[in-house]
């Protein structure tokens, strides 16, 4: 069983910044990727960035250039770091994990609004 907390969510101006993160606990020895996904209204979820175990990192186009995933291993959390944000950032962000044998695992979700 995994849960994953997610954190750091907010009001935010287009332009601004803001930090997510990801708390994992559980039995995550076993994690294949790590990462996180949005939802924006009438919208299907759609990838963001993701960690894979091995180091390798993936974004969606949209996130290129402007989020960084990262990841602290002592602390069991993924950060995403989202810059230069725009009104189509906004969305409910959803941490995600999935396990060696395809399991998923999803967090609560934390909102991000940018508006001004």
């Amino acid at each position: 069983q995994v849960q994953l907390v997610e954190s750091g969510g907010g009001l935010v101006q287009p332009g601004g910044s803001l930090r997510l993160s990801c708390a994992a606990s559980g039995s995550i020895f076993s994690m294949s990727a790590m990462g996180w996904y949005r939802q924006a209204p009438e919208k299907e979820r759609e990838l963001v960035a993701r960690l894979h175990s091995g180091g390798y990192v993936d974004y969606a186009d949209s996130a290129k250039g402007r989020f960084t995933i990262s990841r602290d291993n002592a602390q069991n959390t993924v950060y995403l770091q989202m810059n230069s944000l725009k009104p189509e950032d906004t969305a409910v962000y959803y941490c995600h994990m999935i396990d060696r044998n395809g399991k998923n695992s999803w967090g609560q979700g934390t909102q991000v609004t940018v508006s001004s």
